[in-house]
């Protein structure tokens, strides 16, 4: 499944090229208006006061249809703001958040993450395969 993101700082780029995964694209403002023809999973960071930055919000405004689940990063020095976009991008389009991390997480985070995308994809359409 690809993975798509956003890094307005660096920090989730940096993030995502430590996964060593290859179906990635990165979300800019010159494509964010384009349309993507697989399902994803979405990492972003956070922005302001907990915001979903605004080129991740024009992707999704396109392609929420394909979207599986998020991922995403912050800081915990602002609280309960911490990595909010995630928390609003899964309540708004109700997919799971698979998890939060800080700046451009630790290896831990990514041993995580690539797990978890690992375990989505494995069980992703599984229903529809399946018969019984």
């Amino acid at each position: 499944m690809k993975v798509v993101y956003f890094s307005f700082s660096g920090n989730v780029r940096r993030f995502i090229k430590k996964t060593e995964l290859t179906n990635v694209m990165e979300i800019t403002q010159n494509n964010c208006t384009e349309n993507i023809e697989e399902p994803f999973i979405l990492v972003t960071g956070t922005i302001g006061f907990g915001e979903v930055p605004q080129p991740v919000q024009s992707f999704l405004d396109i392609n929420h249809d394909l979207l599986r689940a998020v991922a995403a990063s912050g800081n915990r020095n602002w609280g309960q703001n911490f990595a909010k976009a995630g928390r609003s991008i899964s309540e708004s389009y109700q997919v799971p958040l698979l998890m939060k991390f800080e700046v451009q997480g630790t290896q831990s985070d990514i041993s995580e993450f690539k797990d978890k995308v690992g375990q989505f994809n494995e069980n992703y359409g599984r229903e529809e395969i399946q018969s019984y």
